[in-house]
């Protein structure tokens, strides 16, 4: 069993696989102030609860965008665990293109992505992905990034309206009956879930517009909010919250194949 780790500014994701199945998986808050011993517990914990042997665990990999994160996490693997982390980034030698001006910069969630959807669904491919901010990930079905859009994300854009405006409630997210409210809570439920869905929907068929050749992309939904905001879309045709954790197990296989060979 392999630990593969989806690093984001707002949470982690964490997996567990049992060859190519996903056995297990977790959200946590990212914390930049976890030492190597804390998360090593958190680790053991989480294993624990979910009925998992930790010396089962072989390899790890992580995909992260928060270095101050990747560091104490790799340290907690191998004191831990006993298992060195594989580090995903653009530099990884995974069999996709980064077709961009600035391959460098290209987040590790992003890549993960476009590894996934070219391996997974073999067709040209948006992913969108929904996160502290909401990406759209354009790639072809041989695994060729080759740009996209980044957007502030749902739940960014809504903390920001709370804390800018004295008056305004924080309000739980949950779709409203309607577009017009008639509580102040509804009128901002409709304004951050309504309007974001409204702007992907946007957003998409502005990408297909430009797509570059015949082929309609399939439009692929990732990410913690995707479930909360894809069923007041009507540009998603499916939802796979882990998308990016099959990435990594992908991205872990390969590389363990290539040091083997």
């Amino acid at each position: 069993m392999i630990l593969v780790f989806d690093i984001g500014n707002t949470e982690t994701t964490v997996g567990v696989f049992d060859g190519d199945t996903l056995r297990a998986h977790w959200r946590l808050t990212t914390a930049v102030e976890r030492t190597p011993d804390e998360l090593g517990l958190l680790l053991h914990e989480l294993l624990r609860a979910g009925s998992l042997d930790r010396a089962g665990i072989t390899g790890a990999a992580i995909g992260s965008v928060v270095p101050a994160v990747t560091g104490p996490l790799a340290e907690a693997l191998h004191g831990w665990l006993g298992v060195t982390a594989r580090v995903i980034d653009a530099r990884a030698g995974l069999p996709i293109v980064l077709q961009v001006d600035e391959p460098l910069t290209v987040g590790a969630d992003r890549i993960l992505n476009t590894l996934a959807a070219s391996r997974i669904y073999k067709v040209d491919t948006v992913v969108v992905d929904l996160g502290t901010a909401t990406t759209y990930d354009c790639i072809t079905a041989d695994g060729v990034f080759f740009g996209g859009i980044i957007a502030p994300g749902l739940r960014t854009s809504a903390d920001t309206l709370i804390r800018r405006t004295s008056k305004l409630p924080a309000t739980e997210l949950v779709p409203p009956p309607r577009a017009i409210g008639t509580r102040t809570e509804d009128c901002i439920r409709a304004g951050v879930l309504f309007g974001a869905a409204d702007a992907i929907d946007g957003l998409v068929r502005r990408i297909k517009a430009e797509w570059p050749t015949a082929r309609v992309p399939k439009v692929v939904a990732t990410g913690g909010l995707a479930p909360l905001v894809t069923s007041l879309c009507r540009e998603i045709d499916l939802v796979e919250p882990y998308l990016t954790l099959y990435g990594l197990q992908i991205a872990f296989a390969f590389l363990e194949q290539g040091s083997a060979a």
